[in-house]
């Protein structure tokens, strides 16, 4: 995995552009730097200005963790199109029959709802998935075992997966990130796709991505991560866009 600010990643965003893909990005992490409190992030008015202006040059996609309607109020601008609950919430066919699989282990973390929040966990419940975050527990490690623990045997009909900070908990046999993007591309007729994310389920995208995407990672290299370029650091998101921007306007062509 090499730096997509490399010569070797210019070279491969500049061939990547001239196939004129759709652009999909994860959230958290990617988009809005990571906040203690899942519930303040929003998007950096730099960041949203530069999507404002790729998805007027080609589409753009929003693939996340979060539900539809929480991240459509923090973009700061309009894409064509929000996938949401990691890959298993579409804007015209949610898919209703694949709730009622949560519905054990929301019982059981509803059960030891107290010992949770004295643990410095918070349960989300986003309908179609569930999201555990222990950002603010004192002490982490007890955290996230405990959790893990709570859903050992409730895992028959859940998957069960860590990101940062956050234990994400969906029906077994929903989509993922991966098997959506790949449905996604279909639908808007585009010969490939590019993609950017920072975490565990953003892996389900670089696995599965076939040699004419290009695929970004957001943090320092990882050994298991299966993206073929990697960004350093969030911060560092306004460049790559801005890049893209100036590699898909008109006068560049």
């Amino acid at each position: 995995m090499q730096n997509i600010f490399s010569p070797a990643g210019r070279r491969a965003l500049q061939a990547a552009m001239a196939r004129r893909p759709l652009l999909a990005f994860d959230y958290d992490g990617t988009l809005a730097p990571i906040v203690p409190l899942p519930d303040v992030a929003t998007t950096p008015v730099g960041i949203a200005r530069r999507l404002a202006r790729l998805a007027r040059l080609r589409p753009v996609a929003i693939i996340t963790g979060r539900a539809i309607e929480d991240v459509r109020m923090r973009l700061g601008f309009t894409p064509q199109a929000i996938i949401g609950n990691h890959g298993a919430e579409w804007e015209c066919d949610v898919q209703p029959d694949t709730a009622s699989k949560l519905d054990i282990a929301r019982d059981r973390l509803a059960h030891h709802h107290h010992e949770l929040t004295a643990l410095g966990v918070r349960v989300e419940d986003k309908r179609l998935s569930l999201a555990l975050h222990y950002r603010g527990a004192r002490d982490a490690l007890r955290a996230v075992a405990r959790i893990h623990a709570l859903l050992a045997d409730a895992v028959n009909d859940v998957e069960v997966f860590d990101g940062k900070r956050v234990v994400n908990i969906v029906p077994r046999g929903a989509p993922d990130k991966g098997q959506a993007l790949l449905r996604l591309v279909r639908a808007t007729g585009v010969d490939s796709a590019l993609f950017i994310g920072d975490d565990v389920n953003d892996e389900a995208v670089f696995r599965i991505a076939p040699p004419d995407w290009l695929t970004v990672r957001v943090g320092a290299v990882s050994a298991g991560s299966h993206a073929a370029f990697y960004l350093d650091t969030q911060s560092l998101v306004p460049l790559l866009l801005q890049d893209m921007i100036d590699l898909l306007s008109p006068e560049a062509s």
